[in-house]
């Protein structure tokens, strides 16, 4: 079974992402404030955004995350997306990661979509951690996780090297008990 579950919330309907949305991708991707923690540089063509639809779908294929397109109920555009990534099913544990069109800032969307996937994950994929790894100045996705319960572990440096420098990252996790508890 290799379905691609459809979650839904209130004002949301998380589903797969497909080469049609590439526009739409293209369009927040290429958004430097949205890219500014993303740990690539913004995009600039049509291929950028077919390129990164490859690794969502490479990802589920692989069984090593899983990432939904977050749109609005009524409206098929992708604003966003969140999901799963660097699962390591023998641990029961994995990555959490999200970004969102800007002009859908401050309505609570990632917030919701957070909800949907968190439980998602610790219910149906059995994960027992989820982690959230945070550049130190992304003040507003430390909030949102911490929000979520998350704890913050630890200060990784020079964790990544992206766009031709080293990075700090926080590491934040929630465990399945501290969400069931919640």
């Amino acid at each position: 079974m290799n379905l691609f579950p459809e979650l839904e919330t209130n004002r949301l309907v998380l589903r797969n992402i497909t080469k049609d949305d590439a526009d739409s991708i293209l369009k927040y991707l290429s958004d430097e404030e949205v890219m500014k923690y993303y740990g690539l540089e913004p995009f600039q063509t049509i291929e950028d955004a077919w390129g990164e639809i490859s690794w969502y779908q490479s990802i589920k294929a692989n069984q090593t995350g899983i990432r939904w397109g977050i749109t609005l109920k009524g409206q098929g555009k992708v604003i966003g997306s969140c999901g799963f990534h660097n699962i390591v099913s023998q641990h029961f544990r994995t990555e959490i990661g999200f970004e969102l069109s800007k002009e859908y800032w401050g309505q609570g969307i990632a917030d919701e979509a957070l909800d949907a996937i968190i439980r998602h994950g610790f219910e149906q994929m059995e994960f027992q951690r989820i982690e959230a790894l945070i550049e130190p100045p992304n003040l507003p996705s430390q909030k949102l996780v911490e929000k979520k319960a998350f704890k913050r572990e630890g200060l990784l440096r020079k964790y990544e090297y992206t766009c031709g420098k080293f990075d700090d990252l926080y590491m934040y996790a929630l465990l399945r008990e501290d969400f069931f508890q919640s």
